[in-house]
Order: C-alpha cells, then sequence, then structure tokens
C-alpha cells in the first residue's frame, strides 16, 4: 500500500508538473505517451491470449489516431480516415503474416485496440485542442482535462479505501473479486467531492463552463463509467490469464492498469461538456 501511494503521489507531481511548465503542449505529449504504452500493454495481453495482433504497427496508428484531433486543428488536414487505412494495412498484413487460426484473432485484437485504447483517450485530446471560436481558453480546456483525470482516478482511491475499511459485499466477483459495493459507493462519493473541488479552485477560468454544482450533477455519472471501466481492464486480463498489465509503475502495475478508468469517461466526459 505504501509504495501505491508514493508511486500515486509521484504521478501526480509529474501531471502537474508537466501541465503547469508545458501547458497544453505537455498534456498532449502524456495524453499520446499514455495511450501508446496502454496500446502496447494491451496488445502484450492479447500475445499473452494468443491472438498474435500486430503490436508495432498497432502502436504507431494509435498516436497518429489519438493525436489527430490537435493535428486537424492545426494543419486542417482531416484525420477520419485513419483508423480506416489501419483496417485496410492490418487486413492486408494478417493474410501474409499470420497463420490460418490465427488470422481472425489477430485483426480483430489489433482494431479492438485501436478503438479501445487510441480512438476514445483521443476525447482527452479533443477536449484539450483549442478551436478558432472557443468560448473558453487553452487553460481552461487544460483545466477541464485535469478535471476528468481527477474525478475518473480519485474514483479508484475513494472505492479502495472505503473498501479497505468497511466493504462486504462483493460488486462483482467473477470479474475483480476485491471490488465491493461499498467501495463502489466511496469512490463515486470522492468523485463528486474532488470535482466540486477542482470546479471551485478553477472557478476564474471554467467561469460559465464547469461550475461546482454542474461538476456535482456530472462527476457521479462519470464516476460510475471509470468503475465499469476499470471492470473491462480485469476482464481483459482475466482473458490473458494475468493480475497485471505490466509492471512499470510500482504498486500500481503497468500503464493500462493506470489508465483503464480513463478510457471510458473521456468521450462522455466530453460529451458532458458539450464542447464543439
Amino acid at each position: 500500500m505504501a509504495q501505491r501511494i508514493l508511486s500515486t503521489v509521484i504521478l501526480w507531481l509529474v501531471i502537474f508538473g508537466t501541465l503547469w511548465f508545458f501547458r497544453t503542449s505537455g498534456a498532449l505529449v502524456l495524453v499520446a505517451a499514455i495511450s501508446v504504452l496502454t496500446l502496447r500493454e494491451f496488445y502484450q495481453l492479447m500475445a499473452a491470449a494468443g491472438w498474435a495482433p500486430f503490436a508495432g504497427l498497432g502502436m504507431f496508428f494509435g498516436g497518429l489516431i489519438t493525436l489527430a484531433p490537435y493535428v486537424e486543428a492545426r494543419i486542417g488536414a482531416p484525420t477520419h480516415p485513419l483508423l480506416a487505412l489501419a483496417a485496410v494495412v492490418f487486413a492486408i498484413r494478417v493474410i501474409a503474416q499470420r497463420p490460418p487460426e490465427k488470422r481472425v484473432e489477430a485483426l480483430a485484437s489489433t482494431l479492438f485496440g485501436l478503438v479501445y485504447v487510441a480512438l476514445l483517450l483521443q476525447y482527452l485530446v479533443r477536449i484539450l485542442t483549442p478551436l478558432p471560436a472557443d468560448t473558453i481558453g487553452a487553460d481552461g480546456r487544460l483545466l477541464l482535462c485535469l478535471w476528468v483525470i481527477a474525478v475518473a482516478k480519485f474514483c479508484d482511491v475513494g472505492a479502495l479505501l472505503t473498501g479497505l475499511a468497511i466493504g462486504k459485499h462483493k460488486m462483482s466477483p467473477t470479474i475483480s473479486p476485491k471490488k465491493t459495493w461499498e467501495g463502489a459507493v466511496g469512490g463515486v462519493l470522492t468523485s463528486i467531492g474532488i470535482g466540486v473541488l477542482v470546479a471551485w479552485l478553477a472557478r476564474g477560468e471554467l467561469a460559465g463552463h464547469l461550475s461546482p454544482l454542474h461538476a456535482a450533477l456530472i462527476a457521479g455519472p462519470i464516476a460510475v463509467i471509470a468503475i465499469i471501466s476499470d471492470l473491462i481492464e480485469s476482464v481483459i486480463k482475466r482473458r490473458a490469464a494475468l493480475k497485471d498489465s505490466g509492471h512499470v509503475i510500482p504498486g500500481i502495475g503497468g500503464m493500462f492498469d493506470l489508465s483503464d478508468s480513463l478510457l471510458l469517461t473521456a468521450p462522455v466526459a466530453y460529451f458532458l461538456f458539450r464542447l464543439p
């Protein structure tokens, strides 16, 4: 537990430091790095399950897909064909480079990784990317992205601590035996509190976009989605018969173990914010 707490504190210091000194550019680099490293571990899980995905090129396409909204806003070139192009490329490769008994699994796992990781994390980039007709500044968008990360990740913290303290009723014993309904409630309440606090502290930049009341109303649903997103990662790890997606973060596991709750919450938050 001590190692997990230390890793969490260090990670938040890295996030705050990057955002403080490098602003939007730093945030975009962080999101892209998280996307590529999460994809790497996702493909490792698929390989462990015997599905033989195309990891290297998949990570390359994943990075491009995640950063696509920012690239499109800066240079005006359409990026929506990227996923279709990836499907064509991998369909060609799977015929030549995978045995018949693994072709469907290789193609499916490679493309699912691009959708589930790269395309969903793209919505953090959509939140971050300033647009010409914006009614919110670049720093405001940066704070909205930080708000999403804080609400999603502190749900994990609240659920863990509440579950350890009073957790009795298993929420999903066949998927994640340690998760309890009491922990889930504690996680949601923690997310609401953090969401309100961050919105209040950033009220100067977020006025008219995310009031403390608005933050309270949407933090709850986002926290519920974060719990589901975490369970989906557990489903994937169980299919691969692995406990952790990796070991790059002491006390936490791999990058996928860190980013799991962000995958489904990023698009939900984007649509709840009603950003252009």
